[in-house]
This record gives structure tokens, C-alpha cells and sequence, in this order.
């Protein structure tokens, strides 16, 4: 371990530095020295016609080069004001050697007085570099994040351990249309005897965040020694629906559901192992419920499990690698958040990945991920809050099941001169015991690509927006064929402003389990992304879009998408649905949202969005003829 320098300061030291930058005499070699011009007391020098800044109350006038002071001139001794090692003077004494003559020039003040010899005392420890600004007299205050606060980590509250809290408020009300079904002999509509109901659904959701940190070490030029993080998410929620039988298994819970959760987020502890080398590359281990995201963009598993990882960096940082495992946690149905209530989950994340900087070139990064999922799930079914069965999921033959699935891939992010470029690659491998439409074991063979250009004109970025997840065209020749994520939340064309990204669209009429799954991008027919299984036998999808930035102010951004949306294969919805020539096209998702910040920080940020699915051929035919609509207003508060 390297031993930690603590620099040893003394208010006699800080006011000696001081006062020795301000009256620091020039160079006689100085360039610029050739170049002042002949000046006389009281005389204002073309170059200080304009002072860009001056002392309140005090004429900028010409001061004394160094030859006319120092050359065939004597400067006289000023006198000292006892005990302030200040000039009583407020003139400088420059006395001709040749004619004798004295002429007074205005003197350059400084507001750090000389230190006198009086003031040479026997020094005033100061215990570290962060409690240095005490003694030069700076408030602290808690209420306060731009300036002095312990409670933001400014300084220690005790010997090298910081303590930080961040509180954060996220605020979203949603109008939106979402395929709803009949409520069966409960619907109270008259005429609803259709298998589509009504559509409107409203949606209140309320997260308040407070994450503290307590850690020890010098946290500028190296990972911190000890670091224990804990993040309580406090929900209400509530939600209404235009039928019965949507909010509840239970009728009588009626179409408006109320809920509250209080979820922990983030628990971990973070040891710092130790430092390879003398520019801080380090291995460090954390222990306990922790943030974790696959790749750049969230496509594959971007989830807050409990997990165990050992994770550093080589050569200056170029390189970074974890080594993982993960436990999933079961999470609360209608928050979304972890539920420490109920018992984890038999689904296990393996992670090994490494990051390399300026590779294939200068500006680009590049990862390459081996992740294997090991689901042992067949043992009991599972039913979530509203009643619902999510475990087996309703689809198929509705069985236990359990499989291995191994992910191999490739991710980078950065940019080619001034193209910017994401891109993801996964090929997804494994087998499953009892696959979905048949009780036998098939082999999963899927993949997935993506990949999202961009390039900024001053202060519009163009980005065009390409994807692909294959589907299964066969649900009973004993291959699994369609691409499925462990728990994604993809940042991509258009991310939540998307109405397909944003909104879960259920599969009416062939069974109860969802099309696409809320925040997510794949038709992967789960029955839900929060506790589901994955599901390899689906029809895929195609992603083809593009969109623009635009920052219309430092506070205001305009965003605008437009993506055209199709299943890779329709073969398992026609076998699901009973329902032969399903069309492959979805639509096209039109969307544009306004971002406002009106500090110019993150501190205060207010997003509001709308979104329509203009429906085409293969989702008319599974719901419909409307083109749904999705309106969001999000408010986001941080202390």
C-alpha cells in the first residue's frame, strides 16, 4: 500500500507565499519590459486606457518600469505600521541618482499585507489540505451544495472518512393508450363485449431517493480506502384504467389502484485491495446490492442486484475488467423497485468483461463481455402483488422451466474523427429444459445487434438509429431462435420518450404475457420484465430510425424521433394467437420531448414528452386500428 503525502501548511507559510506572488519584482530580462513606454507620475499609459479590472475608487495609473527604478534610481524604505508589516505610504519614493530630484508614483497594493517580523511565530499546524479554508474564514453550510459542505464531502468529519448525502425527487405523470382487455362478465362499460376495451390509462408515480455515502481516503487521484453506500427509494404510485380485472385479479379492487413500496436500491460495501502502480491502476472488491449495466447503452442487463465484484484497471487506466456474480432480487409488481420481502431469486448473473481505451483508435472504447445466466426456476410458480401468475408465464404449455444461457459480446462507444458511434453485439447460446411451446429440451441460438451514428452541426446532433433482434421462425423445432435480455432498460432512439420503448403492450388473445415489455425495446413475450423469465422462443424485432438533438438554449433541448418498427418473424405470434398471416410491420414511433434546465445543472431538470404509434399492418391486426399515444411529463429535483 502506498503511503499517503499529507502536506503540512502554517498560517505564516500561506501569508509568506502570498505576499511573495504579489510583490515579486520582474525580470530585467523580461521581454515586455523593452517594450513600456516612458511614464511620468500621474500619467495614464495607452495600454491601461482600458483596464479590463481595477480596484474600486483608485486611478489606474502608470507605475515605474524596471529600469526607470532600478536603473540610476535609489528606491527609498517606506515606513512599516507596527505589527501589519503593511506601508504606511501610499506613494513610492523613487529618488533620480543623478539630479536628486524625488518624484511619488502610485504603488501597487496588495490585499495579503507583508508579513513582519513579529509575525514570524512558531508555526500554526493546519491539519490537512481541506480544513485550510477554515482558518481563511469560509462558512460551511448543509443547506448549501455549491460551496463549503461536509455534507457533500468537502472536508472530512473525521480524520480521512467524508460523509455525502444526495437526495433526489423524480416526479412522472403519464396520459397514455395502451391495448387494454375486456374485463370479462366484470366490465361495467355497456357494449363492451369485444375481446379490446377501452384504451385510456393514467399513471402517477412518485420516487424520493436519499443516498448516503461514508468513505475514507483521498479520493482525488485515487479510489477511495473504505466505501459504504445505502440508497432508500420511498414510492407511492397509483394508477387507472378504463376496465376491470386490469389493476387486479380480484374485480373488486375496481380500475383505480393505489401503492407504496420502500425499496433499497443500493447497499454495498467497496474496499479499496490495492495499487498496482504509481499512477493509482488498482483492484478493488464490492460486497452487497449494487448498480450494475452490461454494456454502454443498458441492451443486455442493466439491473440492481446483489452481487459480488472484483473490478481495477491496468496501464494508466486503459484497461478496466470485472469479474462478477449476481443474485437477482425479486422486485415490487407496481414500483418496479427491489422487494427485500420476498425470497431471491434461483437466477444467477455471471459477468467477466473487459474495457479497452483508444482501441481500434484514439477516442474510441472498446468491451468485450462473456456473461452467463444460470435460471433454476421449475421448482414453484410465483404470482406477483395484483395476483397475476408470472412464473410459468401464461403462454404456451406453461411449464417450469430452467436453462442456461451463455452471452458472448462486443460493445464501443466513442467516435471516428467527428462521426460519433455506439454499437452492441451479443450472440446468445445455451439450452433450455421444457422450452415454451413444446415439453422437450431446445438449443438457444440468438443474437442481437445494434448500433446508433451521430454527428453534431454546432448545436444540433443528427443521429440515425439501426437494430435487430432475431426472432424464432419455428416454436417446435426444438431451436430457440429469438433474442431475449436478462433485465434491459435500453438508452436508445429515443429511449422512454419512445411509445414502444416506453409502454408495455400486452398480448391480448394468446395468453397473458406481454408483446414488449415496459422500458424495453425486445418482443420478447415475458410476462414481465420484473419477474419473468426469459424467453427465447419469440418473433424479434427490427429498429430502423432516426432522430435529432437540439439545444435551442443552455436550458432548453428539443428532441425529435421517428423509427420504423417490424417483428423479425411472426411464426410464434400466429401459433400464440391461433391467427395465420400476421403482417410484420408494427409502425412508426413518432415522438419529440422538451428538456429543461433552468440552472443550467442537473440540479433541476423537467422533461416533457409525447409519442404515437402510427400502427401498421401487424399491429392492426392484433389490436386494432388505432394509433396509440403516449403523453409524459417527468420532473427531477436534486440536492
Amino acid at each position: 500500500m502506498m503511503k499517503q503525502f499529507h502536506p503540512t501548511f502554517t498560517i505564516a507559510s500561506v501569508s509568506v507565499f502570498l505576499s511573495a506572488s504579489v510583490f515579486a519584482h520582474p525580470h530585467p530580462d523580461d521581454a515586455g519590459a523593452a517594450a513600456r513606454q516612458d511614464c511620468r507620475p500621474g500619467v495614464i499609459r495607452a495600454e491601461h486606457a482600458q483596464p479590463k479590472r481595477r480596484r474600486p475608487g483608485v486611478a489606474q495609473e502608470c507605475r515605474p518600469t524596471y529600469d526607470q527604478v532600478y536603473s540610476g534610481a535609489t528606491r527609498q524604505s517606506e515606513p512599516v505600521a507596527p505589527g501589519t508589516g503593511s506601508s504606511v505610504r501610499t506613494q513610492t519614493v523613487v529618488k533620480d541618482a543623478g539630479s536628486g530630484v524625488k518624484e511619488y508614483v502610485a504603488r501597487r497594493f496588495s490585499p495579503v499585507p507583508k508579513p513582519s517580523v513579529e509575525q514570524f511565530v512558531a508555526a500554526v499546524p493546519i491539519p490537512d489540505r481541506w480544513r485550510i479554508v477554515d482558518a481563511l474564514g469560509y462558512e460551511d453550510n448543509w443547506w448549501d451544495p455549491y460551496n463549503q459542505n461536509t455534507i457533500k464531502g468537502d472536508k472530512p468529519i473525521h480524520d480521512d472518512w467524508f460523509f455525502n448525502i444526495t437526495a433526489i425527487s423524480d416526479t412522472v405523470y403519464e396520459f397514455r393508450d395502451v391495448p387494454t382487455p375486456v374485463g370479462g362478465q366484470t366490465t361495467d362499460a355497456a357494449g363492451s363485449l369485444d375481446v379490446l376495451g377501452n384504451v385510456q390509462q393514467g399513471f402517477w408515480n412518485q420516487n424520493t431517493a436519499v443516498e448516503f455515502v461514508y468513505y475514507k481516503g483521498d479520493t482525488v487521484f485515487r479510489p477511495p480506502d473504505w466505501e459504504y453506500r445505502f440508497i432508500p427509494v420511498f414510492n407511492y404510485n397509483a394508477v387507472r384504467l378504463g376496465e376491470t380485472l386490469g389493476t387486479n385479479a380480484n374485480p373488486a379492487v375496481g380500475r383505480l389502484r393505489e401503492d407504496n413500496h420502500v425499496g433499497i436500491q443500493t447497499l454495498f460495501v467497496d474496499r479499496h485491495l490495492r495499487n498496482v502502480s504509481d499512477r493509482y491502476d488498482f483492484d478493488s472488491v464490492r460486497v452487497g446490492i449494487q448498480p450494475f449495466s452490461s454494456d454502454f447503452r443498458g441492451f443486455l442487463f442493466q439491473d440492481v442486484p446483489f452481487g459480488v465484484r472484483l473490478f481495477g484497471n491496468r496501464n494508466n487506466n486503459k484497461y478496466q475488467y470485472n469479474l462478477a456474480w449476481f443474485r437477482r432480487l425479486e422486485k415490487d409488481t407496481n414500483s418496479g423497485l427491489n422487494d427485500l420481502s420476498e425470497s431471491w431469486r434461483d437466477d444467477d448473473v455471471f459477468v467477466a468483461n473487459v474495457y479497452l481505451q483508444d482501441k481500434p483508435r484514439l477516442g474510441f472504447f472498446s468491451q468485450f463481455s462473456l456473461i452467463y445466466n444460470r435460471n433454476r426456476e421449475s421448482e414453484k410458480p410465483f404470482y406477483d402483488t395484483n395476483q397475476f401468475i408470472q412464473r410459468p408465464a401464461s403462454l404456451g404449455q406453461e411449464r417450469l422451466r430452467d436453462y442456461d444461457v451463455y452471452y458472448l459480446g462486443y460493445s464501443g462507444d466513442g467516435h471516428f474523427g467527428r462521426l460519433n458511434l455506439t454499437t452492441s453485439l451479443y450472440l446468445a447460446f445455451g439450452e433450455e429444459q421444457d422450452s415454451v411451446f413444446t415439453n422437450s429440451v431446445s438449443d438457444i441460438e440468438a443474437y442481437f445487434i445494434a448500433a446508433e451514428p451521430s454527428i453534431d452541426f454546432d448545436w444540433i446532433r443528427v443521429r440515425g438509429s439501426l437494430l435487430y433482434g432475431s426472432g424464432d421462425d419455428d416454436p417446435y423445432d426444438g431451436k430457440s431462435q429469438g433474442f431475449d435480455a436478462i433485465f434491459e432498460n435500453p438508452q436508445f432512439a429515443g429511449a422512454d420518450t419512445s411509445y414502444w420503448i416506453r409502454q408495455g403492450v400486452p398480448l391480448i388473445g394468446g395468453g397473458r404475457v406481454a408483446l414488449s415489455q415496459r422500458n424495453g425495446i425486445l418482443n420478447s413475450l415475458r410476462s414481465s420484465k420484473e419477474h419473468g423469465q426469459s424467453n427465447f422462443t419469440n418473433p424479434g424485432v427490427l429498429l430502423a430510425g432516426l432522430g435529432t438533438d437540439m439545444d435551442i438554449l443552455p436550458e432548453l433541448r428539443l428532441s425529435l424521433n421517428a423509427n420504423y418498427l417490424a417483428f423479425a418473424d411472426t411464426s410464434v405470434l400466429e401459433v400464440a394467437r391461433a391467427q395465420a398471416g400476421i403482417d410484420r410491420h408494427i409502425g412508426y414511433d413518432l415522438s419529440a420531448s422538451l428538456t429543461y434546465r433552468p440552472f443550467m445543472t442537473q440540479n433541476v431538470v423537467v422533461r416533457l414528452s409525447y409519442a404515437q404509434l402510427l400502427s401498421g399492418n401487424g399491429y392492426q391486426q392484433l389490436f386494432g386500428d388505432d394509433d396509440p399515444v403516449s403523453v409524459l411529463l417527468n420532473a427531477v429535483l436534486t440536492f
